[in-house]
């Protein structure tokens, strides 16, 4: 099997003392990892002093809630993904309360070799109402004020996310326990080898190359992947912003590990996901000849991906119509069309 190349280290700021500006850092659409910035949180002072004390400070918030909890068996190391046929997952889903989720934990603290326990993106506000006021980063640009993100919290014992992204960006706080990230940019896609649309493990597509140990003699484009890749390590109290799109692989490497994240995106609520779009080009392009859709993507790129203003510049107010800067009424409208011409 030939041997992967290393890996070169995600770029890493210091907190300091003064405020970190996000909006500057998203800009720069490189993932950067801020060391400290949730050191001074409670929840890490606890998970610092062990397992267990994370685990009561945690218990004191909860809302008696039933969490959807994700347990694999020890074969699968961790790694939530596929049965061989690619057709149903390789762990189980269930729902159970806070205080069974940390009894299992605790009951296998100690076996490196056991079965892993998950409880991904769960609201914090819904579940543990309290801790995001004392656990949570201090986001007070207008950025966020216009955009508020969606904050949910992570928990288990060593997990790993198969290599996926998300449609937002992403502030990933380590609050107890060790991660690492492993960020691919999106123009990669083509050499992670993208899984099916359908089922995935978390709700994204996946690639099918565990980057942990990839076999580039079965997925040999992967090592252009690698090349463009970088690994960002993060200690209790880091945080890691990354821009949306891009693919990360996610590992917690300790016995208990707890990260709180922050999603949000700066469009407006009306606007619909890009993976509508996507789903309606395979319908509708992509078996098409090759000259037409060399033709559409021309035509993509005159009405979407080129200037916004373009399209319309010249032609006058009143005849812009769908052509016109997009609101909510006009995306409204935009939606009752397409749901007219879909459903025929």
């Amino acid at each position: 099997m030939a041997e992967p190349p290393p890996l070169r280290r995600t770029r890493v700021i210091e907190a300091g003392a003064g405020r970190v500006d996000f909006e500057a850092l998203l800009a720069e659409q490189t993932p950067t990892v801020i060391r400290g910035l949730g050191r001074a949180l409670p929840l890490v002072a606890a998970g610092l002093e062990s397992p267990e004390a994370a685990m009561a400070y945690i218990a004191r918030f909860d809302a008696g809630f039933p969490l959807t909890v994700f347990t694999g068996r020890p074969d699968i190391k961790g790694r939530y993904f596929y049965k061989d046929d690619l057709t149903a997952l390789d762990f189980e889903a269930e729902r159970m309360p806070l205080g069974e989720v940390f009894a299992r934990i605790v009951a296998r603290l100690d076996d490196p070799d056991g079965p892993s326990i998950y409880v991904g993106s769960t609201d914090l506000d819904h579940y543990f109402p309290g801790l995001g006021a004392t656990d949570t980063l201090d986001l007070a640009e207008p950025m966020f004020a216009d955009h508020p993100p969606l904050v949910s919290i992570w928990m288990g014992n060593r997990t790993v996310a198969a290599t996926h992204y998300d449609m937002s960006n992403n502030i990933a706080c380590a609050m107890v326990g060790r991660r690492r990230f492993t960020l691919f940019p999106p123009d990669q896609v083509a050499n992670l080898y993208p899984g099916p649309l359908e089922p995935t493990p978390g709700g994204q597509v996946v690639s099918m190359v565990d980057a942990r140990a990839p076999d580039l003699d079965r997925f040999p484009r992967f090592a252009e992947a690698l090349a463009a890749a970088e690994i960002a390590d993060l200690e209790p109290g880091d945080a890691l912003i990354y821009p949306a799109l891009w693919w990360h692989q996610v590992e917690a490497l300790d016995r208990f590990n707890v990260l709180i994240n922050y999603w949000w995106n700066k469009v407006p609520a009306f606007m619909d996901t890009p993976m509508t779009t996507l789903l309606h080009g395979l319908l509708s392009l992509r078996d098409r000849p090759d000259h037409e859709k060399q033709a559409w993507r021309a035509m993509f790129d005159y009405y979407v991906f080129g200037d916004p203003r373009q399209a319309g510049a010249h032609l006058p107010p009143q005849a812009r119509g769908d052509l016109a800067p997009i609101d909510a009424m006009r995306a409204r409208r935009l939606r009752a069309k397409l749901l007219q011409r879909l459903n025929r």
